[in-house]
């Protein structure tokens, strides 16, 4: 109420200033503007001055609001745009989850520029044209994948190095995971994917160099690293032997140090290994090393015991076959149960030529366990002594126990 008192005495102060104003001839107003002269009383010319000031200011505000309204048109057009690229992107990615390979790249490629994150929608696309065969699309969206985005180096090469393993596009997949072992020399995926690609290509020196950054960086389990690390000193070992034998066939005399000098460079935890010392003594005594091969598995049997070793123990030939088989004679005190003990002191027994003491430790060893090999090396030294009969019958009985024969009844000889 005070407010609109105010205004209305205002109004009429203002309306009374203008009514006395107008009682006095304040002159005239003239303007010349190169031939034409413009003369009007000086109330109205204020009035015209005022009119225009109006019109200008009314001009400004309107180009204004068009400005700001074309603003709002395109921003109301972008928005559209990026709806439409978060819809496609949805039925692009929905597309490649059910294998539609060339609606999903179709989809998501196209859609990638508008969306809010294009590097997604190029690798999965390339993921899509991957799936397709097309392999020169796949480099074409992985490039622009990494020029949508800054710093999407490791990304992008991870996805393509991926794509190059399943592609079966081994050099291509470790030039790939070379170059980003450079940039990141300690990412984890990098390394496993880098594992997995020495060994589809058996490059087992590099992976022997690779094994301690991956268990520095537990990036496998301990139990499978280790069993990887056995796999590949076992592939050099044999590679080791397959040089050394090369040279000795051109030169029996030849040292077999290729294969010495691999084991020297052995890990502890590898040459410890009671599967490793199995491999390498295997392979002394068939490169005709036996007498290494013997020394070796019985320094290791005194502190480490293994059936395996024990087994291939019995089938060396060492420097004194009478000592050998004395020692291993002294383990059985320790040992009187162990079937493949008896199985090797068999075989060493036979070896010196003691024929019955053999046929004991074969015939004790069967009693203890059944074995194939175990029947086989009695029924052959039962036919060598004349015992066709009994040899016959182990050998039956092995066939009858290699194949499961059920219990059926036999016509009488």
């Amino acid at each position: 109420m005070i407010r609109l008192l105010l205004l209305l005495l205002v109004a009429l102060l203002v309306g009374t200033a203008l009514s006395l104003g107008l009682t006095y001839d304040l002159g005239y107003i003239r303007i010349s503007l190169g031939h034409y002269l413009i003369e009007t009383n000086f109330w109205v010319g204020l009035g015209l001055i005022i009119l225009l000031v109006v019109l200008a200011v009314s001009l400004i505000n309107t180009f204004r609001y068009l400005r700001q309204g074309t603003g709002m048109v395109a921003g109301w057009v972008s928005r559209g745009n990026e709806r439409r690229a978060r819809r496609r992107t949805t039925q692009g990615l929905l597309a490649l989850a059910e294998g539609n390979w060339p609606r999903a790249r179709k989809l998501l490629a196209t859609s990638a520029d508008k969306a809010d994150t294009p590097l997604i929608n190029y690798l999965a696309a390339a993921q899509a044209a991957f799936e397709t065969g097309d392999h020169e699309a796949v480099d074409e969206l992985l490039r622009k994948a990494y020029d949508s985005t800054p710093g999407s180096s490791m990304a992008v090469g991870l996805t393509q190095a991926q794509l190059q393993l399943a592609g079966n596009r081994l050099e291509q997949a470790l030039a790939t995971l070379l170059r980003l072992r450079k940039e990141s020399p300690h990412h984890p995926f990098v390394l496993k994917l880098l594992k997995n690609t020495y060994l589809r290509l058996e490059d087992w020196r590099e992976l022997s160099r690779l094994v301690p950054e991956l268990r520095k960086r537990d990036v496998l389990p301990g139990k499978e690293l280790d069993e990887l690390e056995r796999q590949v000193w076992h592939n050099l070992l044999e590679r080791a032997a397959e040089d050394t034998q090369k040279l000795r066939k051109d030169n029996p005399e030849a040292s077999l140090e290729p294969l010495t000098r691999l084991w020297d460079e052995l890990p502890g935890f590898v040459r410890r290994d009671e599967y490793t010392i199995r491999d390498y003594a295997s392979l002394l005594a068939r490169l005709g090393d036996e007498a290494q091969a013997e020394t070796l598995l019985r320094k290791v049997l005194r502190n480490h015991w293994s059936d395996e070793l024990i087994n291939l123990y019995g089938r060396v030939k060492g420097n004194q076959p009478e000592e050998q088989l004395l020692i291993a004679e002294q383990w059985l005190k320790d040992r009187p149960n162990n079937a493949e003990l008896l199985l090797a002191l068999g075989r060493l027994s036979l070896r010196n030529e003691l024929w019955g003491k053999a046929k004991e430790y074969f015939q004790t060893s069967l009693h203890l366990r059944r074995s194939r090999e175990t029947l086989a090396e009695l029924s052959r030294l039962n036919a060598h002594m004349g015992e066709e009969e009994a040899s016959i019958k182990l050998l039956m009985q092995g066939l009858e126990s290699d194949n499961s024969l059920p219990d059926l009844p036999m016509p009488r000889a």
